[in-house]
């Protein structure tokens, strides 16, 4: 028999869209056969399972080649490969005999009765194998998920899966780091599955170009950052990617977060250990409002995309956050606000996400709130955002920024007290389908830019920016031009609109030219329907 052909899924996929497309033509084995929401929890934990083990075998490879170099006979090398420091010392999770995906392709349709073991499916093989993962690598505790043997998961399916699995590898991607692409495809999955799951999505994912606007505003390079409604963590790696640009490690900020969702608390833990980030997003999921799981905390960058305008919330009129007045109980817009702001360090500064209406509502108190705001000099930049950003939800969007100190100091050279920077972005960005509209990176680096140009940051100041109201797109605008728009944050107040180019060209002369122009279209049109008419008759 000639030897088989070799299919696309066989072939290792050799690019980065490549490698992304067959995981997620892989992913579709198991589409229709559960929920969207189960769906994501198990293809994002055997992509995990992947990666672990490619990574796994790639770093042995490299041990046996030192150890053989180094003269040592096979004896030698067979008590040193398992040496657990040896790869945990990389940055590489230990991976036990029967965790290694090697194990589970061989097994992929389930083991038969073998002496002192009973049968088990393939479903019950990787539960096991992300038991053994979680005990043997402290940092994915509790962590994983443990999914694969339940009755509405397709064992057969499962298997074929595995199979498809196989041609994907996470190694032998030149000087790319493994854990940088496994990052990548995971950003991209999580991408996918918001999208299909369509408003739900933004419970666990923000695009990711409104998180960088709020990291390359804020510029989080040291100390601790904070995200009280983390889903899956993108706002962490965000900040990580920000970091490597920068060419500062992540150390150098220690990470914290909250979240409500128990599957969301677990996709940010794997998350995070797949990025190489050691966050405390404490021992177990829950809500901020009712019990806040880092009461001590006090940050130096918060960045979050709460959850829009909730009206049924963990409501308690004496909670100490309520500095600026207790938020109403139809709309927790404030209660973020002002529970961010209640975990900012002298010096800290924020970035928040919310709906436009924030800006300007006076229902239940919140004009009060939105005035003692102002008037504390909280705020230091409002950002009004492009529709369509948020495939999840039609809602137009903003960002707060809130700063502890606008004085000319550590965080810039330029006193802002008493001012804000207001910035129209509405008009920035790019449809990406019929749905969704995205930010560039020259989008993001125009308002990047400005506040911190504003502010005159280090950034700032080795780009040569200075800052000038740019009509239509930015004002710096006063305490008292605030006070008498009775405290609106809307941008559109402030910036104006966009000057017109004068073209030298009088007014009266351009509608006449133009005027003009336009009647000799109509003419030509006019002519043009009277010889179709005229074809038209000949032909009948």
């Amino acid at each position: 028999m000639p030897p088989r052909t070799k299919t696309k899924v066989d072939a290792a996929p050799s690019t980065m869209k490549e490698l992304k497309d067959t995981l997620w033509k892989a992913a579709d084995k198991l589409r229709g056969s559960m929920d969207a929401s189960q769906y994501k929890d198990v293809i994002l934990g055997l992509v995990f399972l992947k990666y672990v083990s490619d990574a796994f075998d790639e770093r042995r490879e490299q041990i046996l080649a030192e150890l053989a170099a180094d003269g040592l006979n096979e004896d030698q090398i067979a008590q040193l490969i398992d040496d657990t420091d040896e790869y945990t010392g990389r940055g590489v999770f230990w991976v036990g005999a029967r965790a290694r995906w090697s194990y589970l392709s061989q097994n992929a349709k389930g083991t038969s009765a073998a002496m002192g073991e009973a049968p088990k499916s393939i479903g019950l093989l990787i539960d096991e194998a992300m038991d053994q993962l979680m005990t043997d690598n402290v940092s994915l505790a509790a962590t994983l998920p443990r999914i694969y043997n339940k009755d509405n998961i397709d064992q057969r399916r499962l298997g074929e899966l595995l199979d498809l699995l196989n041609s994907a590898r996470f190694t032998g991607h030149g000087a790319i780091r493994a854990r940088d692409i496994l990052g990548e495809v995971y950003e991209y999955f999580l991408e996918k599955f918001a999208a299909a799951e369509g408003k739900r999505g933004g419970e666990f994912y923000t695009p990711a170009g409104v998180v960088r606007v709020l990291v390359e505003v804020l510029e989080p390079d040291h100390g601790r950052v904070y995200d009280p409604a983390c889903g899956s963590g993108g706002m962490f790696v965000q900040t990580e990617k920000f970091l490597a640009a920068h060419h500062k490690e992540g150390s150098n900020i220690s990470v914290y977060g909250q979240e409500l969702n128990e599957r969301t608390w677990r996709m940010a833990k794997m998350n995070l250990a797949i990025h190489g980030l050691n966050g405390n997003l404490a021992s177990r999921w829950g809500d901020t409002f009712a019990r806040d799981q880092h009461p001590d905390m006090q940050a130096d960058f918060i960045m979050a995309n709460p959850p829009f305008n909730i009206k049924d919330w963990a409501r308690n009129e004496s909670d100490p956050r309520w500095k600026y007045g207790v938020p109403p109980a139809g709309n927790a817009n404030y209660a973020w606000i002002q529970h961010i702001i209640s975990k900012l360090a002298p010096g800290g500064s924020a970035g928040v996400v919310m709906a436009n209406g924030s800006m300007s509502s006076n229902s239940g108190g919140e004009g009060e709130i939105r005035a003692q705001l102002v008037e504390a000099d909280l705020v230091s930049c409002m950002i009004a955002l492009p529709t369509h950003l948020f495939r999840s939800t039609g809602i137009p969007v903003c960002t707060w920024f809130f700063s502890k100190d606008k004085t000319a100091g550590e965080h810039g050279s330029i006193d802002r007290t008493g001012q804000v920077l207001f910035i129209d972005a509405r008009n920035l960005g790019h449809m990406v389908d019929r749905a969704e509209r995205a930010l560039s990176d020259n989008d993001i680096s125009k308002i990047a830019n400005t506040y911190h140009a504003w502010r005159g940051t280090r950034s700032a100041a080795n780009e040569g920016l200075a800052y000038e109201d740019e009509p239509g797109f930015a004002c710096s605008a006063s305490l008292a031009q605030i006070q008498a728009a009775d405290y609106g944050l809307t941008p559109g107040r402030y910036v104006g609109s966009a000057e017109v180019v004068d073209d030298g060209e009088p007014i009266e002369e351009k509608v006449a030219r133009l005027s003009a122009e336009l009647f000799g279209q109509f003419s030509e049109s006019e002519r043009l329907a009277a010889v179709v008419r005229a074809q038209l008759g000949r032909v009948s």
